[in-house]
């Protein structure tokens, strides 16, 4: 599918709530450039460049990236895909961050996949990750060609230490304390919308029939 007018939209949800699935079928069936935070992080971080140095010290002190760190590496690959439609995943986290981000992008619609709490942690500990690339899978609804292995590289997957029941669900009241300010102001901007569900494939066609629904009536004004 090829879009005729510019489309940006923002996907939210919980470490574990589908979004890199959700994502990815967003990506294959509407066109859009893919943007996540987590895959900009890891390249700067590899690349060894002057924000990513600040990044790594700061994960290597278990601190968070300030946000003006954050919105300048979001920022700047957003700038560079000019016209260009994009789904963007894992930012922002904040309000200040949203705030930057309608700085410089008109967000058209915020996507937020709201799953059960208990799903996702029962979900986690389904889960394997290809740590280099950051590729996720679940051996429930989205298990890899060969058990244990990536598809892409046939490198051996792994799972994350910070998907054990206790730190999954610190790390999920985390997200909800520091989230729900952002999805309350976009909320109040009139272009959040919500799917509710516990299954993954059951969510996506009501996603995917939103989308269809939303992007005839896009303005052509581009931000």
């Amino acid at each position: 599918m090829v879009l005729q007018r510019v489309f940006r939209a923002v996907i939210m949800g919980p470490p574990g709530s589908g979004k890199g699935t959700v994502s990815g079928r967003i990506i294959k069936t509407f066109g859009l450039k893919h943007i996540s935070s987590g895959d900009i992080l890891r390249n700067n971080i590899r690349a060894k460049t002057e924000l990513g140095l600040l990044m790594k010290a700061c994960i290597d002190q278990g601190q968070l990236l300030p946000d003006d760190v954050m919105a300048r590496l979001i920022l700047h690959d957003l700038r560079a895909l000019g016209n260009d439609s994009w789904l963007l995943d894992g930012f922002p986290r904040t309000i200040l961050q949203a705030e930057a981000l309608d700085d410089t992008s008109s967000v058209d619609t915020v996507i937020n996949l709201n799953v059960p709490f208990e799903t996702i942690k029962k979900r986690l500990s389904s889960r394997w990750t290809h740590t280099p690339s950051g590729r996720v899978y679940n051996t429930d609804f989205n298990p890899p060609k060969v058990l244990g292995v990536d598809d892409v590289t046939g490198e051996p997957l792994e799972q994350r230490d910070d998907d054990t029941p206790h730190t999954v669900s610190r790390r999920l009241k985390a997200y909800e304390n520091q989230t729900e300010p952002v999805l309350e102001y976009y909320r109040s901007k009139g272009v959040l919308e919500t799917f509710s569900g516990t299954e993954t494939n059951k969510i996506w066609p009501h996603v995917e029939a939103y989308l269809h629904r939303k992007l005839p009536t896009l303005s052509q004004k581009v931000a």
